[in-house]
């Protein structure tokens, strides 16, 4: 059934006294696909600003904001509607050789999943993989599909979520010693966890649609964590079924509620925005992040 929305996203950089501004990278533009669809976009910058808009190497949308003079605010404000069929891919039957751990991907797999299947953060003592192995049978054949949902629900069920404003993400290792962090802390640690495994994944960066928080709906719908900002979660390949979703943040197996903007083989490379301020190094006074996505009435 297709779906409409509406996103509203609001971003506000606030500083003590006038600041010069940098180039910024803005990715906050949904990514077209067969299961969605852009209708209309709109951006507004203040100050006023030169805009040029790119495709980047995994060919994400990208709004290169150069702004035109000093201010105290910065505000990038994008609304965009988008046509939406939450996929099936948690459902899809997988290639008869990777329903069960170990598989091996294809050569040609191979050569365009290379960077989405080696680790990109140390684990010098072996912690990482021992925790993932506590998802594997020690006597019996392991789904894939399988293996990935208990250790998407554990994350959601064992570790204490905290949201997060600031630039950055946590090692995996780190998230585990603090036993807790943001929603692209999760993704990060699950995505290393499955590439030990041999699952190539990748980070994505995106909306989560909340009924709570949607004044058009009609029914309120599970609750959910990380809705009224940007959200992430990560994908795994999977033979036969493709990129299939999984939200660690909120124990979500597939595409349902999440809304896709930018992909990338670690989360560094996907900020919904990164750029640079040139003033007194104590100018900086606060960020403010506002995510509004409203599904359109029939």
């Amino acid at each position: 059934m297709t779906t409409r929305y509406d996103i509203l996203h609001t971003t506000t950089y606030r500083y003590h006294e006038p600041v010069n501004f940098g180039l910024h990278r803005v990715m906050f533009r949904p990514r077209d696909s067969h299961d969605l669809r852009v209708l209309a976009t709109d951006l507004q910058v203040s100050p006023q600003a030169h805009v040029r808009l790119i495709q980047d190497p995994h060919s994400n949308s990208v709004a290169l904001v150069q702004p035109q003079g000093p201010a105290a605010e910065l505000t990038i404000v994008c609304a965009f509607t988008i046509e939406y069929v939450p996929g099936l891919e948690d459902q899809l039957q997988l290639d008869p050789a990777a329903e069960f751990l170990p598989f091996a991907y294809s050569v040609q797999e191979r050569l365009d999943l290379e960077h989405y299947l080696r680790p990109h953060h140390e684990d010098a003592d072996g912690t990482l993989i021992r925790w993932a192995h506590q998802f594997l049978h020690s006597g019996e054949p392991n789904s894939t599909r399988e293996t990935l949902t208990r250790m998407n629900a554990h994350i959601a069920q064992s570790l204490k979520y905290q949201a997060r404003d600031e630039e950055g993400t946590q090692t995996p290792l780190e998230t585990l010693a603090l036993g807790g962090g943001s929603c692209r802390d999760y993704a990060l640690l699950m995505m290393e966890a499955a590439r030990r495994l041999g699952i190539a994944t990748r980070f994505v960066s995106g909306y989560l649609y909340d009924a709570a928080l949607d004044e058009n709906a009609q029914e309120p719908g599970e609750s959910t964590v990380g809705a009224g900002a940007t959200h992430a979660w990560l994908q795994a390949y999977l033979p036969g079924a493709g990129w299939v979703a999984f939200d660690p943040t909120n124990n979500l197996m597939g595409s349902a509620r999440l809304i896709r903007v930018g992909v990338a083989r670690d989360p560094a490379l996907a900020p919904p925005i990164s750029g640079s301020w040139f003033g007194e190094a104590d100018a900086y006074a606060g960020m403010d992040v506002v995510v509004k996505v409203t599904r359109r009435r029939e």
